[in-house]
C-alpha cells in the first residue's frame, strides 16, 4: 500500500493578503528612510511567507498510524471515518462539534474529515481533520487498516 501524505499549503489568497506587510511595513519605515522601508517590507513579507508554508501542517497515514500535524495515532484505536463537505462541514465546526475533540482545521480548506478515537483511554472523541483530498484520505485509512 502506497501511503497517503498531503500538506496543507496555505491557498494563493492568503499568500497576496500577507501581501499587505509591505505597503504597512513601508508607511512605517519610508519616512526614516526609504531603503530601510524596502528593506523591512521585503524581510517581513518573506519572514510570513515563512512561517506560512514552514508551518503547513502534514497528514499522513503510513506504517500502520494516522498522523495529523503533530498529533498521530495507531490505526487501530481509530473508529468511523466520515467525510463532511460544504455546509455539513460547517456544521461540524459550529453546532456539531464536541469541545473535547483535536482538531486540524485549516480556514482555506472547505472539506472536513473525521476520524473517530475508540481509545477507552483517551478522553478526545474524534480528530477532525481539514483536508483537500478528504476520500482519498478516508479510502487511504481504510485501506491500511484493511492490511494491518
Amino acid at each position: 500500500m502506497q501511503p497517503y501524505r498531503e500538506t496543507l499549503w496555505p491557498a494563493l489568497w492568503v499568500v497576496i493578503a500577507l501581501a499587505l506587510v509591505v505597503p504597512a511595513t513601508l508607511l512605517v519605515l519610508a519616512p526614516v528612510s526609504l531603503a530601510a522601508g524596502i528593506i523591512g517590507a521585503v524581510v517581513l513579507y518573506g519572514g510570513c511567507l515563512a512561517l506560512a508554508f514552514g508551518g503547513a501542517p502534514r497528514i499522513e497515514v503510513a506504517q500502520g498510524r494516522l498522523s495529523a500535524g503533530k498529533a498521530s495515532i495507531p490505526l487501530e484505536l481509530i473508529g468511523e471515518v466520515t467525510v463532511f463537505e460544504a455546509d455539513e462541514a460547517t456544521a461540524q465546526l459550529r453546532t456539531k462539534l464536541d469541545a473535547r475533540a483535536w482538531l486540524l482545521i485549516r480556514g482555506w480548506v472547505h472539506t472536513l474529515v473525521k476520524v473517530e478515537i475508540v481509545d477507552p483511554a483517551d478522553p478526545t472523541p474524534y480528530w477532525l481533520l481539514s483536508s483537500r483530498r478528504p476520500h482519498a484520505l478516508a479510502d487511504a485509512i481504510a485501506a491500511a487498516r484493511a492490511t494491518a
